[in-house]
């Protein structure tokens, strides 16, 4: 079912809009009424109807203005009903985001058709919205979010972290790390484990792919390239490593932001 919400100063005209179309026959339920735009303004913030069927000229506050006021914030679709054919209006009505119009007096079968128009857009704009968060999603993903990243208080994975920050698009290994730092590769693994809960190479690993999808995010860049600049190397190795972390391939991840 379609929620919707009539507003029409007119109790005659907004109870008759109410009364004759058969709503839930068709897929929708009226669930409020408003005699004025600020009344509908309240009602839209509470309601968050699928669909907004207004007048133009009411007291306190015209349907152009309550739309206008509330359109950015809540995804409903309008419908203005007006016996007013004024261009003027018409241009205003599609500048702050107005889908249809019906001009009165009003005819069941046009209101009807409006209606499932109406209930087209709304279900693509919730499609789109779906999709755009997917999109979000996906630029903030985050391989960190199960360590402990809080600043650890040992003062050698302090070190170990700087080292990573500063030489990660180069070769590091544990031996690299123990010459660095004059302790054994075991010793230095056991400490860093301790404190964020993850092996040293397990981190170095997600560090280099939390850069690759920052990078994946230019365009100016080739996927090939960006193997290289996060120190993981050629394209196949990379797309091995990748796919562990996120799940797709470097070249899938570009596709489904873009």
């Amino acid at each position: 079912m379609y929620s919707v919400l009539l507003v029409e100063d007119e109790d005659i005209i907004r109870k008759g809009i109410r009364y004759s179309v058969p709503w839930e026959e068709h897929g929708y339920t009226v669930v409020g009424e408003a005699r004025n735009g600020v009344e509908g303004k309240e009602l839209i913030q509470t309601l968050n109807p699928d669909i907004v069927i207004t007048d133009i000229e009411m007291p306190v506050m015209n349907g152009l203005e309550m739309i206008a006021e509330t359109k950015y914030d809540h995804d409903y679709v309008a419908i203005l009903l007006t016996g007013y054919s004024d261009f003027e209006y018409a241009k205003e009505a599609i500048r702050i985001g107005v889908s249809d119009y019906i001009l009165k007096p009003l005819n069941q079968e046009e209101m009807l058709e409006a209606l499932d128009r109406a209930a087209l857009e709304w279900k693509n704009i919730q499609l789109l919205r779906k999709e755009n968060e997917s999109i979000a999603e996906l630029k903030n993903i985050s391989l960190f979010r199960n360590l402990k990243l809080e600043k650890p208080e040992d003062p050698l994975v302090m070190q170990i972290l700087d080292f990573i920050a500063k030489h990660y698009t180069q070769k590091i290994t544990l031996s690299d790390l123990s010459d660095n730092m004059y302790y054994s590769e075991r010793y230095i693994n056991q400490r860093f484990q301790k404190a964020l809960g993850t092996t040293v190479i397990e981190y170095l690993n997600r560090y280099r792919i939390q850069k690759a999808l920052s990078l994946l995010q230019e365009d100016e860049l080739l996927i090939s390239e960006i193997g290289w600049l996060c120190g993981i190397g050629d394209y196949k190795y990379f797309n091995h490593v990748f796919k562990k972390y996120v799940g797709c391939s470097p070249k899938e991840y570009k596709l489904q932001i873009s």
